[in-house]
């Protein structure tokens, strides 16, 4: 069996009734657990976070540094780990995933 971060959240009852992204190994696991899975990158709901798959994990990052130092910082940590020549495009699609997630 394999570990997730969301499946562990689901098995302890953190997640409730709100959605959540997962691999797709692990989601058939989550959706037994009785969370709803969602074919995207990313989701937040209050302050909890899932990311779907190993490099979405950078959006989990992206999250937690824009909500606790902001957008600017958030773009700055994600534009050094992104892959050269991708680094514009990379920053946008993370921001764009994460934004809707983020205090107005």
């Amino acid at each position: 069996m394999a570990l997730s971060g969301t499946f562990i959240l689901a098995k302890l009852g953190l997640l409730g009734s709100v959605p959540a992204c997962t691999d797709l190994t692990t989601k058939p696991w989550v959706l037994e657990a009785g969370v709803q899975v969602l074919n995207q990158p990313f989701h937040a709901h209050g302050n909890v976070a899932t990311a779907g798959g190993c490099l979405a994990s950078a959006y989990l990052a992206g999250w937690i540094i824009a909500r606790t130092e902001g957008r600017e910082a958030a773009a700055a940590a994600l534009h050094y780990v992104a892959p050269v020549g991708e680094k514009e495009a990379y920053v946008a699609n993370a921001l764009k995933n994460i934004a809707p997630h983020l205090p107005r």
